[in-house]
């Protein structure tokens, strides 16, 4: 354990640096030379590199799975700068657990190259067409699928998908790339890889499936049915609290004797559960702590209800209220009070146990996780691209809370709150920054439904029939005029009365 009360000199991170660590830092014991490719990642940020990647290192500290080892890779500008931070510490990444007991560092060793980042990806797509690359597995964002709202299935008008269509050689997405380098492992005889989701979409195997064969099949049928027939796209869940890096978690990690241009900090918590449908072979997750079952959507559905639909159930309070982070929102009596109650009465009951967790073991679990004082998981972080996020982890249980004739009250109150903070200022008049791709159009929307709360839910991309449900409806007028009228603490305190 490296005590944070302890100040070590930096060591800069490098593999050439790793004897010179701090005592009590842990770092990789098996020979980083003698590994082989093959996953490629697309998408590498704290996340990954929290989660999957800190999987696979301790494998490799067991002394399997040297040939699994991943390449980093990126489509977007964002990627080429974390590229160049990485690469100049031999994508060496710095992990700091933040357990109110005491906090650690690890540096983990599992990724060894990352690929430069392309207009055209031809270097990602050569690389993924290689008969050593077994996996390709992704982690963009919950809204970075090109899912269309309405359909559920690939956004065919989207530009970027447009352009996917109109030039297959030479895609901009990382969808387009992998379709293109699956076209070429099928020309050259080579079995396709298995394309691994690890985004926290209910489902995400299915949904990364279809967006992937729906590309092909815009350009080449026939490879499209080749995808579909002999591809594997697992399903998954993945759980584990990783905020932004900043400044302060980078002198976190210099404090503890490391100079990591991108450390990560993390909760002492992880959770991977995977379908094992993997078509040209995997790691063994499970020997480093990952289940494989085929219970993935029991596991997914309490995780992305109870957790991901839970943080929604936060930030936008928090937002609105001053409470910069998650463990704010925890502490706020008002919002711990509203969140129980959601979570108790409108959302576990739409929620099937699991081996080893109840919904209401599960609801004392996040919370417990969720008050963790060290992490500093900022409210603006959660809240971001509410477009997506509550469309997909809040208005689900809406609906199924509706069908089963229960209580939507509170659910309907966090929709309020989250058009109350599109409009743009928290409740003691302070500016509420751009946080959504689609601020603008939202900002418009809550500005409008402040007189006339219809207009919010007049955004059929997102609310659909719910707009016509009285139910749900009249709930939102409702909670929408008071918290304009009386404030948001008068809402939350209302509803958990």
């Amino acid at each position: 354990m490296a005590d944070g009360s302890k100040r070590h000199p930096a060591v800069h991170l490098s593999d050439a640096a790793l004897a010179a660590l701090p005592e009590g830092v842990l770092r990789p014991e098996y020979d980083r030379t003698q590994l082989t490719p093959g996953i490629v990642h697309i998408g590498v940020g704290n996340f990954h590199r929290g989660h999957q990647a800190w999987y696979l290192h301790r494998l490799m500290q067991m002394g399997l799975a040297h040939d699994w080892a991943i390449v980093g890779a990126g489509v977007r500008q964002g990627d080429a700068v974390m590229r160049d931070k990485l690469l100049a510490q031999d994508c060496l990444t710095t992990l700091v657990e933040l357990d109110p007991k005491g906090t650690s560092a690890e540096v983990t060793g599992s990724m060894i190259d990352f690929l430069p980042v392309e207009p055209d990806n031809a270097t990602l797509i050569a690389t993924m067409a290689r008969p050593d690359i077994r996996i390709v597995a992704m982690t963009v964002t919950e809204g970075g699928y090109y899912v269309d709202p309405a359909t559920g299935g690939l956004d065919l008008s989207h530009p970027d998908i447009q352009h996917d269509i109109d030039n297959p050689a030479t895609p901009g997405t990382a969808f387009g790339a992998m379709v293109a380098a699956l076209a070429k492992r099928r020309a050259a005889g080579v079995g396709p890889f298995t394309s691994q989701s690890c985004d926290n979409l209910q489902g995400n195997g299915d949904i990364l499936r279809d967006i992937v064969v729906s590309l092909a099949r815009a350009t080449d049928p026939d490879l499209a049915d080749w995808i579909n027939s002999n591809g594997t796209f697992p399903n998954s869940m993945v759980d584990c609290i990783v905020p932004a890096t900043g400044p302060n978690e980078i002198a976190l990690a210099t404090a503890l004797g490391i100079a990591d241009a991108a450390p990560v900090t993390h909760e002492n918590f992880r959770q991977w559960v995977i379908e094992d449908a993997f078509c040209a072979g995997r790691p063994d997750w499970d020997k480093a702590g990952a289940t494989f079952t085929d219970q993935v959507h029991a596991y997914e559905a309490m995780k992305i209800r109870i957790l991901n639909a839970g943080h929604q159930v936060l930030a936008n309070a928090g937002e609105l209220l001053g409470a910069d982070t998650i463990a704010d929102c925890m502490g706020h009596t008002d919002i711990r009070a509203f969140f129980r109650k959601v979570q108790m009465e409108e959302i576990a009951p739409y929620v099937h146990e699991v081996p080893g967790f109840t919904p209401a073991a599960y609801v004392d679990l996040i919370e417990t996780r969720f008050s963790n004082p060290e992490i500093r998981d900022t409210t603006r972080r959660v809240a971001f691209d509410g477009s997506s996020r509550h469309t997909g982890f809040i208005l689900p249980i809406l609906r199924d809370a509706l069908a089963a004739g229960g209580s939507v009250s509170g659910l309907s109150l966090v929709e309020a709150l989250w058009a109350r903070m599109c409009a743009g200022t928290r409740q003691d008049g302070s500016v509420i920054e751009p946080n959504d791709p689609h601020w603008d159009a939202l900002t418009t929307a809550a500005r409008a439904a402040k007189d006339n709360p219809q207009a919010w839910l007049a955004q059929s991309q997102y609310y659909q029939e719910l707009a016509d449900i009285p139910e749900f409806a009249q709930q939102f007028d409702k909670w929408l005029r008071l918290i304009w009228a009386d404030g948001v603490d008068a809402a939350l305190t209302t509803y958990t009365a």
